[in-house]
């Protein structure tokens, strides 16, 4: 954008730049810049492979209940934490527990765990996903604020319904 308009050097040039730039969600963009930074950190740190060996640990090395491990923890955390970096964290778990269940191609009902934990968890508070964080701030822009406490008491109930869904569904798909 701004070498588009490095030759132009006119005033409604530079007008245009400063509201393109000033219309970004900068502040989300700063949060998941820190997000992944932090999530680099914890999977160079050996911090994933341990938790990966915990988990199976855990669920006694059972598939499925690694599944629903994977499935409710997935709900639970990406509403905490914003989803993105979340399924970011868990991939590189999720491979490290290939070995525990065989090979990599027997772990395919932990991916989809995965994305309909995350998807679906990160639909239960303001902060849980990144489409969350752009509309409220879009809206706070234009005068329609949204709060937190308000947005989970709605959501929050939603979201344990369709994760309810889910989890029946997984148990007749799968075992």
């Amino acid at each position: 954008m701004l070498l588009d308009n490095w030759a132009h050097h006119s005033e409604k040039a530079a007008k245009n730049i400063h509201q393109t730039f000033s219309d970004v969600e900068w502040i989300t963009i700063y949060l998941f810049i820190g997000l992944f930074i932090v999530v680099h950190g914890v999977e160079v740190g050996g911090l994933i492979h341990l938790l990966a060996d915990k988990l199976v640990a855990a669920t006694g090395g059972n598939m499925a209940h690694a599944v629903y491990a994977i499935l409710w923890a997935s709900v639970f955390l990406s509403a905490i934490v914003d989803n993105i970096p979340f399924v970011a964290t868990m991939i590189p778990l999720i491979k490290s527990m290939a070995p525990a269940y065989g090979s990599a191609n027997k772990i395919e009902p932990l991916w989809w765990r995965l994305s309909l934990g995350a998807c679906l968890g990160g639909n239960g508070t303001l902060i849980g996903a990144s489409a969350n964080l752009t509309v409220a701030g879009i809206g706070d822009r234009n005068g329609v604020p949204f709060r937190f406490i308000t947005y989970t008491l709605y959501a929050l109930p939603m979201m344990v319904v369709s994760v309810a869904i889910c989890h029946v569904y997984i148990w007749w798909r799968y075992f």
